[in-house]
């Protein structure tokens, strides 16, 4: 008797709508009447809210505001018409119709209207409502988390991530059990939490799309640490690849990003080296902990199509076995996650407060006068 199929939920991570504020009422020139002001349309950042739900609540994806009131003889002023509020997840960016970048919603609350209403007629319309905004507006969703998992399918990731957190991804031994991003939380003995993603894995060529290519990297650009995961034996995802070792692996990752965007390459980023209860993994194990201090200096080695043009520079550097290794080494992951946030956020203050201290300075040396 064959199996049910089960279906995997698809996750959106853009979305196209077409928004269409109100028309402006006619106004009422006998008696100097003013028409209401068309409906806006705003899009809200809601925790908890998704694009999967958007789209269930207007599958049609085109969206309306309503048109102003016309003014008459018992109301010479007309009413507004209604606005439209979409609520969108947080990590929203919005771009017009030709592409262009006009605005993001990264807090709970942020507001942008995207279509302004028209004008209800007045003298200066000559009593004339005026249509309301149009716009084919694409919604962008980058995750926010604080951590992002990287490397190549089947590196161990979602176990790793089951382990740190309360995350409870299809975890298999096969490539690609990871199809869709996944959110966990880290938590602490003292309440502390980190938010961690873990990404569908990358294979070669994911920055020019091939596998799931930017659709998924470009979830790593709103992290503020890169978990970097690797397999202590290499990788190889088919016949049709080269068989890749785990020093391979880790500088054809550092080139993927580069190619994706080379800024990824400046986030603070810590080395987990996996899966270290097979044969002879210590031995691999101490050896990339002694190159990845100068991960530069194998570049030579290695050829031009994958050669990095900035290496990765680790914070830390662990050996761990996600699956059958004990408490003790995963401890150990989440103390290395959160010293490394720690640190970067005591440098980025650092580097607030000496730009204020200069900001200062200037304007003592060079401020007005008063006389």
């Amino acid at each position: 008797m064959g199996g049910i199929r089960r279906k995997i939920p698809k996750f959106i991570d853009s979305l196209r709508l077409y928004l269409k504020a109100g028309a402006g009422g006619m106004g009422y020139p006998k008696y100097g009447g003013v028409g209401g002001a068309g409906g806006d349309i705003y899009i809200v950042a809601k925790e908890g809210s998704t694009l999967k739900e958007i789209k269930n609540k207007f599958p049609e994806k085109r969206i309306a505001a309503g048109n102003g009131s016309n003014a008459h003889q018992r109301c010479i002023v007309g009413l507004k018409g209604r606005d439209v509020t979409i609520q969108a997840p947080l990590g929203i960016v919005l771009y017009d119709q030709v592409g262009n970048k006009v605005g993001e919603l990264n807090q709970e609350g942020d507001r942008y209207r995207v279509v302004a209403g028209g004008l209800g007629g007045c003298p200066d319309t000559g009593f004339s409502g005026l249509k309301g905004e149009s716009q084919l507006m694409t919604l962008d969703l980058k995750l926010i988390a604080d951590v992002g998992l990287v490397g190549f399918p089947n590196a161990g990731k979602s176990t790793l991530i089951s382990k740190l957190s309360n995350a409870k991804p299809k975890i298999a031994s096969y490539p690609f059990t990871t199809v869709q991003p996944q959110l966990g939380i880290i938590k602490y003995s003292d309440d502390r939490s980190i938010s961690i993603a873990d990404l569908p894995g990358l294979i070669e060529g994911a920055h020019i799309n091939v596998g799931m290519g930017h659709k998924f990297l470009k979830h790593i650009e709103r992290t503020k640490l890169l978990l970097v995961v690797v397999d202590v034996g290499g990788f190889r995802l088919s016949t049709k690849y080269s068989s890749r070792s785990c020093l391979e692996t880790i500088i054809l990752l550092n080139k993927e990003l580069e190619l994706y965007k080379q800024e990824l390459l400046n986030y603070p980023a810590i080395l987990v080296v996996n899966k270290m209860d097979q044969n002879g993994s210590q031995s691999v194990y101490e050896e990339i902990c002694e190159t990845v201090k100068n991960l530069e200096g194998v570049f030579p080695e290695v050829p031009e199509t994958i050669r990095p043009a900035q290496p990765f520079e680790f914070q830390r550097v662990v050996g761990i076995s996600a699956k059958n290794g004990d408490a003790k080494e995963i401890n150990l992951v989440k103390e290395h996650i959160r010293e490394v946030l720690d640190q970067n956020m005591i440098e980025n203050n650092d580097q607030d407060l000496a730009l204020v201290k200069y900001f200062n300075t200037v304007l003592k040396e060079k401020g007005p006068k008063i006389v």
